[in-house]
């Protein structure tokens, strides 16, 4: 592979060399899951379209054989299998220490920095987190995931010296807590810097409820330590009066890569829970699911009701303010079905709701009002061709494993409790 990669680069002189990092490079591989990624070093001079380009092309012709395909991260980098090892080319700018011009420049002083810093038993250790994180579902930097990333296992043991001390740290760890040391403050539930980069703080990429499983099952770890931890769940059989209150909303995309189409099914799947919450639903839980094989996508809303009584309360300001009530009065009283003065002294009004059915209320705003739903418009033409259907009337084995994991309890990351 690296003589593939080398052989390109010699047809471009902005180019200035070649280096090896990610797992492999560091020493933290987990068996048969060894990732490569090869950084291509451009002069800083560069403009950052050739920077894109150039480095697309490269990664394509040489990796032409092994069916390539794009990636995004901040810039495109080019990825394929070479048997059965994930392979990575991307691009980089040679800068000094310090001197970002991409994401991707670190990348290359993370290998040197862990390389120096990592002993060999240390390295174990991160492989061991590895498999924990992974086993308890929260590993993993794609977007898809949210999860906690292979450089962010290695940051955890550096700074708290082993698998068991990170458990420890994590079990007890204070909200709004820095690991390391930063330059700044930042907005997040934990703050985990990075070693290399006092401004960078890695945790802003991982969701908060993985932040919470991973408390949680800290917890449990250390309260009993068994070997179910590292080993894969079994999915629980959900009850029938929860799965009838989940909405399934399935479509079928152009395909595209994979980070560009997880990123907008999630941001859909924001989009339709704060329309359906501003309706007057209560929206539980919501997931995607996001088939590359069959270039289908799922999104799945798990509602305390999908259906509400037709009227609504709406309550008003006390009738001693006039101002406020007389507003309240003129702004509410055609559409209200009665008024009165409640035995707090406010001013109430029944008034029938827009919409009562949650299934209507979706298919309403896809048909009639997708531009005011908040999808970005690469996803509008896909998910305008929807299907909608409650989660009991699901016949797809991987939604259903999706709806199980959504409605169900992990009994292992809460038996700390």
């Amino acid at each position: 592979m690296l003589d593939l990669v080398q052989k390109q680069i010699t047809k471009y002189p902005q180019v200035t060399g070649i280096e090896v990092g990610g797992s492999y490079a560091k020493g933290t591989w987990l068996p048969e899951k060894a990732d490569i990624d090869v950084f291509i070093k451009f002069q800083t001079s560069v403009s950052e379209k050739d920077f894109a380009n150039i480095g697309k092309k490269i990664g394509f012709d040489a990796l032409k054989n092994f069916k390539p395909y794009i990636r995004y991260a901040e810039h495109p980098f080019v990825e394929a299998k070479i048997k059965d090892t994930k392979v990575n080319l991307v691009p980089c700018y040679g800068v000094e220490e310090g001197k970002w011009k991409s994401s991707a420049d670190r990348s290359t002083f993370h290998t040197k920095f862990m390389k120096k810093s990592l002993s060999e038993s240390m390295k174990d250790e991160v492989r061991v987190l590895k498999r924990f994180l992974m086993n308890n579902g929260i590993y993993g930097a794609e977007i898809a995931r949210q999860g906690f990333s292979g450089y962010v296992a290695e940051v955890l043991v550096l700074n708290f010296g082993s698998f068991l001390g990170v458990l420890k740290a994590i079990s007890e760890i204070k909200q709004g807590q820095i690991i390391g040391n930063a330059t700044k403050e930042f907005d997040t539930p934990i703050v985990i810097m990075d070693p290399i980069d006092g401004k960078r703080n890695l945790a802003a990429a991982i969701s908060t409820d993985n932040i919470g499983n991973f408390v949680f099952v800290s917890r449990a770890f250390l309260k009993n330590p068994s070997i179910k931890f590292f080993m894969p769940r079994k999915i629980q059989k959900t009850p029938k009066s929860v799965t009838k209150n989940t909405l399934v909303l399935t479509f079928r995309y152009r395909p595209r890569s994979p980070d560009i189409i997880w990123g907008q099914v999630k941001r859909a799947a924001n989009s339709i829970a704060t329309q359906i919450g501003q309706a007057g639903f209560v929206v539980l839980k919501k997931s995607a699911l996001v088939e590359e094989d069959t270039s289908s996508a799922a999104l799945l809303f798990l509602l305390q009701t999908t259906k509400l009584d037709e009227s609504y309360l709406r309550v008003g300001p006390d009738f001693f303010g006039a101002d406020f009530s007389a507003k309240f009065i003129i702004a509410n009283k055609k559409k209200s079905i009665m008024m009165w003065v409640n035995d707090d002294g406010k001013v109430c009004s029944l008034q029938k709701r827009p919409q009562s059915d949650a299934s209507l209320l979706v298919k309403n705003l896809l048909k009639k009002n997708i531009e005011k739903s908040g999808i970005s418009a690469g996803l509008k033409e896909d998910i305008s061709r929807f299907n909608l259907v409650l989660g009991d009337k699901i016949t797809s084995k991987s939604i259903k494993e999706a709806i199980a994991k959504l409605v169900s309890t992990d009994e292992t990351v809460f038996s700390s409790s």
